[in-house]
């Protein structure tokens, strides 16, 4: 009988050469083009980690990169499989670990622990999203059960002022200055004595940051370019549209108008405006969302949107369907023209990707809307989970999906 063939490696020696080629130019450009001062990880030496980060700018992962020697080995999110021959690329060239966001990946978790038996370092951002607020983001709990799983050391990655130099609704870097660096590293000894809880608690707690303070100055021209892509409640109006030029930016139904300023703060123009950072603003605006039953906005949309439709084909590719289609919010689903109706109690769950991408997870199916620049994604998550909170008997629960 002929022994079975085995299983090909994850780790491949064009890994280590592709990164030390890249390596100084993606180093330079990224240093260039947000101001990042990024700290050498000096004690790695021949150590594997588990690399867990707060996550605020679209380079996040290059900053690792930075800091660390050799390959790394990113979990990355779905969106990334879907791309036909520049997934392909990718996959061949740095080997990511796939995940589906917004769920527990048993196969996730397997292809880690072969690629930490395999000798790789490992990297993730355990929030799942960037940061739309400027503070860290809801912490799945399982990633103290992930860390203990693979046994290795945990390396945590702090992103300081990332949001400041590019929040996630902005096109627009920054000129200012940030920093990255490794700020603690816990051993197994360490987190082996813990419970799941007290190592999550560590964890929640070493990766928390706010940006919403005075903290040196971020200059650009468009400071307030895009803000829609997350507000859409008004302090005066409730569930409403914004229009942003520059660094201002009105509500569509009021007039409300504010400026954005180098400082991360934001002043009323034509109006005391009653929130001083996007913090809390955005802080308001989840309060708000948990404050209404939505399932009872039913008879007309809260919100109408054009973006095109696409299915998503797991880790292959994405199929168009139709360009240009009206999209309805409603409490209860999102009616998507005369193609079809994804009611959020069939739907698995809603997820935004990048800064103006949904993902809607309906009928073991996965539809992409992918909007004009100024598409607003995040409220279809926040109020699909409001309504599910609802109807699960949770009303008084506060999570919203990020």
């Amino acid at each position: 009988m002929q022994q079975k063939n085995k299983r090909e490696k994850w780790i491949k020696t064009r890994h280590k050469i592709i990164t030390a080629v890249l390596k100084p130019v993606i180093g330079t450009y990224t240093k260039l083009k947000f101001g990042v001062d990024v700290q050498k990880f000096k004690e790695q030496g021949d150590r594997q980690y588990l690399v867990v980060m707060n996550h605020q700018t679209s380079f996040d992962q290059f900053f690792i990169a930075m800091a660390f020697d050799g390959p790394i080995y990113y979990i990355a999110t779905e969106d990334i499989f879907s791309l036909g021959w520049l997934s392909k690329l990718l996959v061949w060239a740095v080997a990511p670990i796939p995940i589906k966001k917004q769920t527990t990946d048993l196969k996730a978790v397997k292809t880690c622990l072969r690629v930490a038996k395999e000798g790789g370092t490992i990297a993730l951002a355990p929030e799942g999203n960037r940061t739309y607020s400027g503070r860290t983001v809801y912490i799945k709990p399982s990633i103290a059960k992930l860390a203990k799983t693979l046994r290795l050391p945990v390396a945590v990655f702090r992103i300081e002022e990332g949001y400041g130099i590019q929040p996630r609704w902005s096109d627009a870097v920054r000129k200012g200055r940030m920093k990255a660096y490794v700020s603690r590293v816990i051993e197994p000894e360490e987190y082996k004595a813990l419970t799941d809880d007290e190592f999550f608690a560590v964890l929640e707690k070493e990766l928390y940051v706010d940006e919403n303070c005075l903290s040196g100055k971020f200059e650009h021209k468009n400071l307030a370019e895009y803000m829609e892509r997350c507000i859409y409640v008004c302090p005066d109006c409730g569930f409403s549209k914004f229009e942003s030029r520059g660094n201002t930016a009105h509500c569509t139904s009021c007039g409300k108008e504010v400026r954005f300023m180098p400082t991360k703060e934001i002043v009323g123009i034509n109006c005391d405006f009653p929130f001083r950072f996007f913090g809390n603003w955005y802080d308001y605006q989840s309060d708000f969302v948990n404050s209404t039953d939505v399932t009872k906005l039913t008879g007309k949309p809260i919100f109408t949107d054009t973006a095109n439709l696409s299915e998503v084909i797991l880790y292959d590719k994405k199929h168009p369907i139709k360009e240009n289609v009206h999209i309805e919010l409603y409490g209860d689903r999102v009616v998507i023209g005369d193609i079809l109706t994804c009611r959020f109690d069939d739907t698995a769950t809603i997820t935004v990707l990048g800064k103006n991408k949904a993902n809607i997870y309906y009928n073991d199916k996965v539809y992409q809307l992918k909007g004009d620049k100024r598409f607003n994604a995040l409220k279809y998550v926040q109020i699909y989970n409001r309504y599910k909170n609802i109807k699960e008997g949770n009303e008084d629960g506060k999570f919203l999906g990020l």
